[in-house]
Formats: structure tokens, C-alpha cells, sequence
């Protein structure tokens, strides 16, 4: 795996975290500010508390990277989501039994992690948790290509075409063409050309959670299909 600089997978981040000093502390800060919103959706579905959620998606990753040694947390075991989404399910498990067993069972809800669907079908809970993962490595593919369009010094170009990215309505191309001085045709390359970037910055943000390229192409597939579907 590189772990150069300019490929940072979130696998490195994880080492950076454990222990203490400013690289710990920066990397904490990253992993938490990329993965929260996926965390706390998932918590909150657990406990039915909103408030609740936030206090133990926090103290999830205080507890998951305060650790000396994550154990589970190898990059040869494959995708990062993964390992991620096992780790808050034995977390909020922990956090269950803890409390039953301080009120020795009473007025506690068991709410179970491990669903049975049917074969190849997603539980809810692991869906909705997919969707915010893909949710947030779109909104980071976004803002890296929308950083690398201003230091390029097409930062308006990329807000004109904007609405041909994220997922929402296209948007009105006579305008947009005008904006931009482009006729038709070369609109339709500039769209193109965009997306392209886009959709390369969006496979940049997932090769950066696995350690096999094989492995990234079926995530890319996975994460379309699950954000796809919850926009239906």
C-alpha cells in the first residue's frame, strides 16, 4: 500500500490516529470529519435518540481510535467501509450489554445489529449506512474537484456545471452556455469532460479505502448502485 503524502489511504490515517501527539490528533480529525455523518445515521437508527447518537458516534471514535492497537484493522482484509461499519456494530453491542448489565436487564431494548434478509439483499440499517458512506466520499470527490478547477482557474466553470454532478436536476443548459460563452456543442464536451474528472475523483476517494484495485472497482459498483437506489 503507498502511503505517500498525495495518497493518504484512510488505512495510514488509522495508524496516524492511534497514540498522541499533532499527527494523531490531525488524523483523528480527518477520519472523524469523512466518516461521522455515516457513523451517527447508523447510531441514531440504533438508539431512536438524536441527541443520544451524537454522544455515541463520538464515543465510538474515541474509543475506536484511542486504542494502542485496533486489532481488527488490517489493511489485508480489504475495504475500509467494512471494517468500519463492524466496528460501530460492536461498539453499540458493547454499549447495550454495558447498560443491561447495569440495570440488570431491566427497561433496556434489545434492538438487534445482525438482521436476516434474504440472500444478497442488504439489511436497512447497512444500506442507509452505504448511502451516507457514498454520500460522503461524493461530497469530497466535489470539493477536491471543485479545488482543482479554481487552482486552474475555472472555479466558475465548475459552479456553472455543477448541476450536471450532484445528483439533482440538470441544469438549464441555454444559460449555461451562455454564461461560459459556449455554444451548444462545446457545452455538451465541457459537461463531458467534467463528469469524467468527477467520476475519476469519486474512484480516487474509494481506491483510498482498499488495498486491491479489483476490490475498489466492486465498491464503486456497490456504492452507485445503494445511492442510485436511495434517490428512487
Amino acid at each position: 500500500m503507498n502511503d505517500s503524502p498525495d495518497h493518504a489511504t484512510r488505512w495510514t490515517l488509522v495508524r496516524r490516529a492511534q497514540g498522541r501527539g499533532e499527527v494523531a490528533r490531525a488524523a483523528l480529525s480527518e477520519l472523524c470529519s469523512i466518516y461521522y455523518e455515516p457513523v451517527l445515521q447508523f447510531t441514531r437508527r440504533w438508539c431512536g435518540d438524536a441527541e443520544r447518537a451524537k454522544d455515541l458516534a463520538h464515543g465510538f471514535f474515541e474509543d475506536l481510535l484511542g486504542r494502542e492497537n485496533l486489532g481488527a484493522a488490517d489493511p489485508a482484509k480489504g475495504r475500509f467501509r467494512s471494517y468500519l461499519l463492524a466496528a460501530v456494530k460492536h461498539f453499540l453491542s458493547r454499549q447495550r450489554e454495558h447498560a443491561a448489565a447495569a440495570k440488570r436487564g431491566g427497561g433496556v431494548e434489545r434492538v438487534p445489529l445482525d438482521e436476516a434478509p434474504e440472500p444478497g439483499v442488504l439489511p436497512d440499517w447497512e444500506r442507509e449506512f452505504d448511502r451516507a458512506w457514498a454520500l460522503a466520499l461524493i461530497g469530497r470527490a466535489l470539493e477536491s474537484l471543485a479545488g482543482e478547477m479554481r487552482d486552474a482557474g475555472k472555479g466558475a466553470q465548475f459552479e456553472v456545471l455543477r448541476p450536471w454532478l450532484d445528483g439533482g436536476p440538470a441544469g438549464d443548459a441555454a444559460a449555461a452556455g451562455e454564461a461560459l460563452g459556449l455554444s451548444s456543442t462545446a457545452l455538451k464536451v465541457a459537461i463531458h469532460r467534467v463528469r469524467q474528472r468527477f467520476r475519476q475523483r469519486i474512484r480516487d476517494e474509494i481506491a483510498a479505502t482498499t488495498t486491491d484495485p479489483a476490490d475498489a472497482e466492486a465498491e464503486f459498483r456497490h456504492l452507485v448502485d445503494v445511492w442510485v437506489g436511495g434517490r428512487g
